[in-house]
Order: C-alpha cells, then structure tokens, then sequence
C-alpha cells in the first residue's frame, strides 16, 4: 500500500517524522526556558503570544497555500524554519539571550503557519478516497513515534546540551528543505506576481474564509471536532489536576508511582501503543464502513477519557488508556478521510487553515475543565467527558448529512 501512496505523500510524511523527531525534544521545554530566565509571568504573556501569531500565520498560509500555489508556499515556509532555528541556535550557543529566542520562535510559527495548511492541501491533492484512510493512519503512526523518541532526547539532553539539539533542528532543517525542493511537485499552480501581491490584504484574506463561514456543513464538522479534540486536551487539564490531587502512591518494584507519574505512564503508554498497534488497526479499519466506524472510535475515546476523570484505581486507568487508544486509531484516519471529502478542491488551503485552528479552541473549552472539576468533582467531568464524546458524533453526523444533501441537490 505504502508503495502505491504518491511521492508527494511519501516526502511529506518522512520530512514531517524528520521534523518532529527533533522539534518534539525542544519545543515542548519552551515553557520552562522562558519560565527559567524571564519568570512565569512573562512566560505565560510570550507563550500566549506565540499562540496569536500562529494563530494569523495559519490563515494566511491557507490562502497563500490556495492562491499561490501548495509547493512555494510550503517551500518558502520551510526556508524561513531554517532561518528561524539558526536565529535560535545563535541566540543560545554562546550565552543565552531569551528575548532572541522568542523572536526566533515567533518566526518558527510564521513559518508553521505557511508549511501546514499547505502540506495538508497537498495531501488531500493527490490522495484518493480510497488511500486516505492507509495515508493519514500512516501519518499519524510517524507523529506519535517522532514525537516518542523526541519527547526522551529532550528530557536527557535539555539541561546539559541544549545548543546540541538546536543544532540537530538546524540540520535537520536544512534537509527537510533540500529534499522537498528536490522530490516535492506542485499539486495546485497557483498566480504569481501582481496578481499574488493584490491578494495578499485583509479584505482579500477575509473574502477567502468568508466562503468557509457560510459552509454549513463543514462547520458542524469542525464543531464535532472540536468537541473530540476538546478530550484529548483534558489529558494536560482536569485529568492531570484530578490524579496529581486524589491518586494515592503506589510503590511498584520500589519505584514510588504518585498522580504525577501515573499521568506520565498513561500518556507513555497511548503514545507506544499507537505506534505498536497502528497497523493491525488500519488493516482492520479498512475493512469496515468508515463512519461507523469512526462514530465507535469517538464513542471508545470518550469512554476511557472518562474513566481518566473520575477514576484512581491504576488498573482501571491502565485499561481506560487502552480503550482510548482503539478509539483514537479508529477514529482519526477515518475523520480526516471525510474532512478531505468536504472540501472544494479550489478552497483546501482555507479550509485546512481553519481546521487547523481546532486544536485552539478545543485547548480553550479543555481550560473549562479545571474550574468545573475543582468545583464539582469527577463524577461530573466523567459525564461531560461522556457528553462531547456524543456531541462529536451528532455534530459530525449532521456536518456529512448536510454535505450529501447539498451534493444531492447539485446533482452531484
């Protein structure tokens, strides 16, 4: 299947593992860098800020994606990572300078913003319905292990080598630029010039999103994913809070295990059985009817995110996690096959660039967990966990109704 998959697909997965394989050492210990040398007020203002300019950058980058074409617009953003993690290693090599780091980040996000509406347009490009499922599963199996291995170099080399895995983002850059401008095509030729630059204004960019707003059909489809994502974030809010506060210790072969590193076990745990078991489950996957399939693996999401809610029994939690897991790798590929399906084909960068804006706002709904967990307990947050779990599946159902019935009606 892998070798029926086109080059694009191909390059793309291997420079996003690349990509991730060393950013997922660095980018993650950005809070305690900046918490370490500006105190956690500033932190929290930069980190904050970090997340607006993101924020702008990705909608810019899906309508540069749809106006300029996939190809330059994902290759310029790359050469500005490269420039971003020299500014980044420079600005830590030789003493450390937090405020150049920050600019550096803040680059590197511009540069985000422009390489990942484009990058998944450029998949949905040169996909069919029939691989979509195999490629993003394949996709999602290289995240979860770069993010893996990266997670373990960060913690063992941040305090002693830090401008060494800067150094290795800087490399790795410069690769992931020199095989994509060698190995990727253009999926989309879009204008150049004049015709680029007349575009390029906020009446230009906001006509371009306006056309997402007034999609019905794929707004309750983002809003069932927001609902679903807004799971996976609990994970980092209340379900930390609540085993950091009522798990009680465990000594496990002399190794005390309190809520804290119950947590990190958990989160250990989903991550190495997405990368172990992500082919059976594709197989699998592939053989049954998508959105059924993808409705259970909501359901199943939901289900063990609850038992991490209100439960502290670690066998229970252990057990949840796996349940959680099945549901995750039923659910993603399939999703995402039916979001590429939603799509115009002339709107991708756009559309891309506005789902990609889910994982703001469902870290903000997760937020609401905290307060609300802290004021009534587990119980309640198991039956919300419960609740947007199905709110995802009503959402989604009608977001694909609503698409069909309007294709119907176009004769379609």
């Amino acid at each position: 299947m892998w070798q029926s998959l086109h080059p694009n697909i191909k390059v793309r997965i291997i420079t996003s593992f690349l990509a991730r394989l060393v950013g997922g050492a660095v980018f993650p210990l950005l809070a305690i860098y900046f918490t370490e040398h500006l105190g956690a007020g500033l932190a929290g203002l930069l980190l904050g800020l970090l997340v607006a300019v993101q924020f702008v950058a990705g909608l810019y980058g899906g309508h540069l994606a749809d106006l300029w074409g996939r190809r330059r617009t994902l290759l310029l953003g790359e050469g500005l990572k490269v420039v971003s993690f020299a500014a980044l290693l420079a600005a830590n090599v030789d003493g450390i300078y937090p405020y150049l780091t920050f600019a550096a980040v803040c680059l590197n996000n511009v540069a985000g913003g422009l390489v990942n509406p484009a990058s998944e347009a450029m998949l949905v490009d040169v996909s069919t319905e029939e691989s979509r499922t195999f490629m993003y599963a394949v996709n999602y199996w290289a995240i979860n292990a770069s993010l893996l291995v990266g997670t373990l170099l960060g913690g063992w080399l941040y305090r002693d080598h830090f401008p060494l895995l800067l150094g290795g983002l800087l490399v790795m850059s410069l690769v992931i630029l020199s095989v994509s401008w060698r190995f990727l095509t253009e999926t989309r030729a879009g204008q150049r010039g004049a015709a680029v630059r007349s575009q390029l204004g906020l009446k230009p960019l906001l006509g371009s999103y306006a056309v997402v707003a007034r999609d019905p059909a794929f707004l309750l489809f983002t809003a069932g994913g927001i609902a679903i994502l807004a799971i996976e974030f609990s994970r980092g809010n209340w379900a930390a809070v609540h085993l950091a506060q009522a798990f009680a210790p465990l000594n496990i072969g002399g190794q005390l295990i309190d809520g804290v590193r119950a947590m990190s076990l958990l989160t250990a745990l989903n991550t190495a059985l997405v990368v172990l078991l992500t082919a059976p489950v594709t197989a699998w996957v592939q053989k049954r009817p998508l959105e059924p399939t993808m409705y259970a693996g909501f359901v199943l999401f939901a289900a063990g995110f609850a038992a991490l809610a209100w439960s502290t029994s670690l066998p229970l939690l252990l057990a949840a996690t796996v349940v959680l897991t099945l549901g995750e790798l039923m659910y993603v590929p399939t999703r995402q096959t039916r979001l590429a399906d939603l799509m115009p084909a002339d709107g991708r960068g756009a559309y891309l660039a506005v789902n990609g804006q889910l994982f703001t706002l469902a870290k903000w709904v997760a937020t609401l967990g905290i307060p609300l967990g802290a004021a009534y307990g587990g119980g309640l947050m198991a039956a919300l966990t419960l609740a947007l779990g199905l709110a995802g599946v009503g959402l989604t159902a009608a977001g694909l109704r609503r698409s069909r019935l309007v294709r119907l009606q176009a004769g379609v």
